[in-house]
Formats: C-alpha cells, sequence, structure tokens
C-alpha cells in the first residue's frame, strides 16, 4: 500500500499545478493564438478543472479506502460512503463530458473529436458501472462480515 499512496500523492501534487497554472495558462495562450475561439477560454478552463476536481475527489476517497484497509475496517459504512463518493465524482465527470460530447458533437465539422469523446464516454461509463459492481460487492462483504460476527 505503501507505493501506491506515493502515487497518489504525486498524482495529486500534479493535478493541483495543472488545475492551477498548466489549464488557464493552456486556455489563455490560446485564446491569443486564435482570438475567433477566445469566447471558449473560461468554458474549457471551468470544464477541464471540475474534471481535474472529480479526479482529486476519487484520490482523495482511495486514500481514505486505503486507511479503513490499514485498520481493518473496510467492511464497514464508512467504507461505503467513500467508494459512493468515487461513483459520484465518475457521474458528475460523465455528465460533463456528456454535455461536451453533444455540443462539439453538434458543431464539429470533422469526426475525429467527436468519436474520441465518444470512446471516453465509453471508457468513463464502464469504469463508472464497474464501481458500482464493486460497491455491490463490498456491501455483500459487509454484510457477511457483519452476519459472521454477529453468529460468533
Amino acid at each position: 500500500m505503501g507505493p501506491l499512496r506515493v502515487f497518489l500523492v504525486l498524482l495529486f501534487g500534479i493535478l493541483v499545478m495543472f488545475q492551477t497554472l498548466s489549464l488557464p495558462g493552456q486556455f489563455a495562450h490560446m485564446a491569443e493564438e486564435s482570438p475567433d475561439q477566445a469566447y471558449l477560454r473560461w468554458p474549457m478552463t471551468a470544464v477541464t478543472v471540475f474534471w481535474v476536481l472529480c479526479i482529486q475527489v476519487v484520490i482523495v476517497s482511495t486514500w481514505k479506502l486505503l486507511t479503513l484497509v490499514k485498520r481493518d475496517r473496510i467492511f464497514s459504512d464508512a467504507a461505503l460512503a467513500w467508494v459512493d463518493a468515487i461513483v459520484w465524482a465518475i457521474v458528475a465527470a460523465w455528465v460533463v463530458l456528456l454535455g461536451v460530447f453533444l455540443y462539439l458533437g453538434f458543431n464539429a465539422s470533422d469526426p475525429g473529436l467527436p468519436l474520441l469523446l465518444f470512446l471516453m464516454l465509453v471508457g468513463v461509463a464502464v469504469l463508472g458501472l464497474l464501481m458500482v459492481v464493486m460497491r455491490a460487492l463490498l456491501r455483500q462483504a459487509t454484510t457477511l462480515r457483519t452476519d459472521m460476527e454477529a453468529v460468533i
């Protein structure tokens, strides 16, 4: 679990840098280079920073779940709450991605970007549904453990 925690911290730090410096700077540069698309600067900044925030929620929730595993409390309602946070972060990111897909899909002159966004939509949907299955498995395991403890 130690290496995973190291990489979670590293990933979180990189995402903070992207969220505060790289993404806003990239879209400011884009607005300067393409004044005809400058109106997209703030919406694109907001959307991408929101997606990064969703990833950060997943990272923090994963950290908390690792802590529960370490304390042998993973089979508890507290764990389900953190899994719910992951699921809702994925759902929120997916809904915004759907909006971006629809906007760009109706306004695109080239099918490449809409197809890439569609691939991302399907991938995020699979990830979200996988988390729902994992939550159901955690719920079953929690119930079984509680029943076993009641018998003993």
